[in-house]
């Protein structure tokens, strides 16, 4: 086995370099970079308001209907005689 040494330089270089291609990779390296970022956030924190909007909708109505059918069943049984 060697001893691989390196100076706290030279792994911030590679880590700022590793940084640089990866924000490359997938297309943020421009000046609007940040800016997409804040709109991808955004993107991202509106639709998990959505689905949790949905979620709350889709349980409302669920016990709506559910109490709907409990009271069709009571007055049927006593007063639809």
């Amino acid at each position: 086995m060697s001893d691989l040494k390196i100076s706290t330089e030279e792994l911030e270089a590679m880590l700022d370099r590793s940084a640089k291609r990866a924000l490359a990779s997938i297309g943020l390296t421009d000046e609007h970079a940040a800016s997409d970022i804040r709109e991808l956030r955004g993107l991202l924190e509106a639709w998990r308001d959505t689905r949790r909007s949905v979620w709350m909708t889709v349980t409302r109505i669920t016990t709506g209907a559910i109490l709907l059918f409990i009271a069709g069943a009571v007055w049927m049984q006593f007063g639809g005689d």
